[in-house]
């Protein structure tokens, strides 16, 4: 496959905050939103720049698979959203304890609907009218 013909799918290191005075700037200084399963923390960062991420799980989300697998969650929703972000961003996502029961579906609903609240993602595409009918057809 030539270079540039697919998305990447994975998160690479410039994507990432990992760095503990990234987040505890977001915190400080970053403004913050809350929606369901999930607490986002950002900060608009200037026109040109890569938008990140970084994840927060604490315990009482639950046992060590079930904080990963929130993490897994958290960052999978960033990565299939962020094409549709406004602008760049520093963007720190906090698991509440609900997220051990979510689905992707879920944690997905949960992540756009607090970034489309805040203007920092784009409002949802309609679907064509041949792919709605398909759909109800097919019921």
């Amino acid at each position: 496959m030539p270079a540039g013909s697919a998305p990447r799918r994975t998160l690479g290191r410039t994507e990432r905050l990992k760095k503990g005075r990234d987040f505890l700037r977001l915190k400080q200084t970053g403004r913050r939103t809350v929606s369901g399963c999930l607490i986002a923390n950002w900060q608009e960062l200037p026109h040109g720049t890569i938008a990140r991420v970084g994840v927060v799980v604490s315990r009482k989300v639950g046992s060590a698979v079930h904080r990963s697998r929130a993490r897994r969650l958290l960052r999978e929703a960033f990565r299939l959203h962020r094409a549709e972000l406004t602008r760049p961003l520093d963007l720190v996502l906090v698991a509440r304890p609900s997220i051990a029961r979510k689905a992707l579906g879920d944690v997905e609903r949960d992540f756009s609907t607090a970034l489309r609240r805040v203007g920092l993602l784009q409002e949802a595409t309609t679907a064509s009218p041949n792919v709605t009918a398909a759909s109800t057809n097919a019921s």
